[in-house]
């Protein structure tokens, strides 16, 4: 499968691999970048992991210090006996502690990483530099979670017998008109690991069993800068966005990647690096206004 440039470039930047221990489970991330640059925090959706983002955060690394984090129950990162939302904003904050960053990092969340960053502006705000949302809608449950509750998919794993198989099996939720074919065999391949009798996923399909906090409430709470995305053909709908930014008390961009669908990063992953580089840069040399 031939790639462009660009993603070969990211993939040559071997991250570090990290573990931190919160509330008694090792929490595994990816970091790249100088120790002591601005630091951005990227965490997955919901059953999803670092390696989301490793093929194209990593071209940040010349500005910042970066971690892509498993939250507990994904990824390589323990599993927990139960998934509290304020478990998941403690397992962010010890990211961006141990990251070796300079300053307050700005939390960059995606689907249900988005509700994450949410509720970790909303608790520890004033320790971070602002979040970003990604087409996260707030005044809908999270597509992962409403699939589970409904018996569509993430019920208990399974196990087929040989990675080929298994790399077939590998769907999104929701589905998508558009891929990026080499994005998403990558992902799909690090969301695997081998086990007896084959290959399995890696996420716990416990981390949908409990009820989250009232993100509509979280986000008017907020103690720091937000940005939100939404994907032009995604979940977050014009009118979602409006009430979003109504919540954000009217003084937070709202910006739209074009011909993306919710999982922009597998479909429009420039647009979005682009739109990120330029939110960022402006957050270096402009003042919050607030609410």
């Amino acid at each position: 499968m031939s790639t462009p440039a660009w993603f070969d470039r990211a993939l040559a930047h071997t991250p570090e691999t990290c573990r931190v221990r919160v509330d008694g489970v090792d929490i595994s991330y990816l970091a790249w970048g100088r120790v002591g640059a601005p630091g951005l925090v990227f965490v997955h959706g919901g059953a999803a992991h670092a390696h989301w983002w490793s093929f194209l955060v990593p071209l940040l690394a010349d500005s910042y210090r970066i971690a892509a984090m498993d939250l507990s129950g994904h990824g390589d990162s323990d599993r927990r006996s139960e998934y509290p939302m304020s478990g998941w904003t403690a397992e962010v904050m010890a990211v961006a502690d141990d990251l070796g960053a300079a300053g307050s990092p700005v939390v960059v969340g995606h689907s249900m990483g988005g509700f994450v960053a949410i509720a970790t502006g909303a608790t520890f705000g004033q320790d971070l530099a602002g979040i970003v949302i990604l087409d996260s809608p707030v005044s809908a449950p999270d597509p992962e979670t409403d699939a589970a509750r409904g018996g569509k998919v993430f019920g208990p794993l399974r196990t087929y017998p040989d990675l080929e198989t298994a790399l077939g099996r590998f769907r999104t939720v929701p589905e998508q008109e558009h891929y990026l074919p080499y994005v998403i065999d990558h992902v799909a391949r690090h969301s695997l690991r081998e086990v007896d009798g084959g290959w399995s996923w890696k996420y716990d399909p416990d981390i949908f069993v409990p009820t989250r906090a009232e993100s509509r409430e979280l986000l008017a709470r907020v103690g720091c800068r937000v940005a939100l995305f939404r994907a032009e053909h995604g979940l977050v709908t014009p009118e979602i966005g409006q009430y979003m930014y109504d919540q954000l008390g009217r003084v937070a961009p709202v910006v739209e990647i074009p011909e993306a669908g919710h999982h922009l990063m597998l479909d429009q992953p420039l647009l979005l690096l682009t739109a990120l580089r330029t939110l960022l840069a402006d957050w270096e040399h402009s003042s919050p206004r607030t609410r």
